[in-house]
């Protein structure tokens, strides 16, 4: 003789037994969807390598380094060798070098500091050196080097790498490839340094200069009258990197 008990509320009254009735749902606010720019990571990200990338084109090597001191995804983003190599060639405005020894992020270090005063890009295994801004004409190669200077004021160097070239400094023009301070026999001072030639100017002279000649691009119409030239207000010398 079980009796079941069936208790129901409504707000219009009792109801019959037996019938239960639903509880209604409650009402929720309405969202409205949110903007494109404020979308969740998921469909913007802020560490998109390729928009970076772009971005690091227009930045100089100190700002560089100061984003990728930011967090471990910019250091190895930043310290990617295509971004230091476009910065380089950029900030040095030369054409791209064949192919290099050393990071270029390296190089770009090594490049740039207070002495330099240029860079121009060689292409050729010799170099003519003067002590004129023009060029001198037919060298005679066949002589002695400190014949060739006392006689025509220019000589030949042999044995030159092609590459990058940095000038430097505002004292002494003093021309190396690019590698040169990086390499680990000039670091230790293991290389044996030769005196290929000099000049001496015994009067008292208000300037001096010098120039390097590029014999593979002398005759090129996008270079004529503009010869590779280096000058400086004070005593004029080469360093050759080999």
């Amino acid at each position: 003789m079980g009796k079941s008990l069936h208790k129901a509320t409504s707000s219009a009254g009792d109801n019959p037994p037996g019938k239960r009735i639903r509880r209604s749902k409650a009402i929720c606010s309405c969202n409205s969807p949110r903007p494109p720019f404020l979308s969740a990571h998921s469909t913007f990200s802020w560490y998109e390598e390729d928009m970076w990338t772009e971005i690091a084109k227009f930045l100089d090597g100190k700002s560089l380094v100061m984003l990728a001191a930011t967090n471990r995804w910019f250091r190895r983003a930043i310290m990617e060798d295509t971004i230091w190599k476009f910065v380089c060639l950029r900030d040095l405005q030369v054409p791209p070098s064949p192919c290099v020894a050393f990071k270029w992020s390296k190089l770009y270090t090594s490049a740039f500091d207070w002495m330099r005063i240029g860079a121009f890009s060689f292409d050729s295994s010799e170099a003519i050196l003067a002590e004129r801004l023009a060029f001198p004409g037919k060298i005679r190669t066949k002589e002695a080097m400190e014949k060739m200077l006392k006689s025509q004021g220019c000589c030949m160097l042999e044995n030159v790498k092609p590459g990058i070239w940095i000038a430097g400094t505002m004292q002494t023009l003093d021309a190396r490839h690019i590698e040169l301070f990086l390499c680990e026999d000039y670091q230790n001072g293991s290389w044996e340094y030769e005196l290929v030639g000099s000049h001496d100017v015994k009067k008292r002279a208000d300037g001096a200069a010098g120039a390097i000649f590029d014999p593979k691009h002398l005759e090129d119409s996008s270079t004529a009258g503009i010869p590779m030239i280096l000058q400086t207000n004070f005593l004029s010398s080469i360093t050759n990197s080999q």
